[in-house]
């Protein structure tokens, strides 16, 4: 049984840095692909980033691009979402997610694994 556990999150000024973690346990991860999505109140469940796990190769949302950057630690199975220069907007509980494929998708219902999720407040 493939478990998702995040960790991370918090209240931070716009401008500051926060990383998130994601522990994954329960599967073969390198044929999986990795994902962070992000929800905030009243709006649809949205994808940030995400990476494959065999090749590292990764993808981003236009609107994290050059601020966030996802990666992993193999020999851990956690994943990472390190968040630079972070705005208001950027305010959402994000959650972990994973899909038994080869192509990063953008889509929440393609993902077949979710963490419980962590909250990022990014204060004005």
């Amino acid at each position: 049984q493939v478990q998702l556990v995040e960790s991370g999150g918090g209240l931070v000024q716009a401008g500051g840095s926060l990383r998130l973690s994601c522990a994954a346990s329960g599967g073969t991860f390198s044929t999986y692909v990795m994902g962070w999505f992000r929800q905030a109140p009243g709006k649809e469940r949205e994808f940030v980033a995400g990476i494959k796990w065999s090749s590292g190769s990764t993808y981003y949302a236009d609107s994290v691009k050059g601020r966030f950057t996802i990666s992993r630690d193999n020999a851990k199975n956690t994943v990472y979402l390190q968040m630079n220069s972070l705005k208001p907007e950027d305010t959402a509980v994000y959650y972990c997610a994973a899909r038994k494929a080869r192509l990063i998708t953008l889509t929440a219902r393609s993902y077949d694994y979710w963490g419980q999720g962590t909250q990022v407040t990014v204060s004005s």
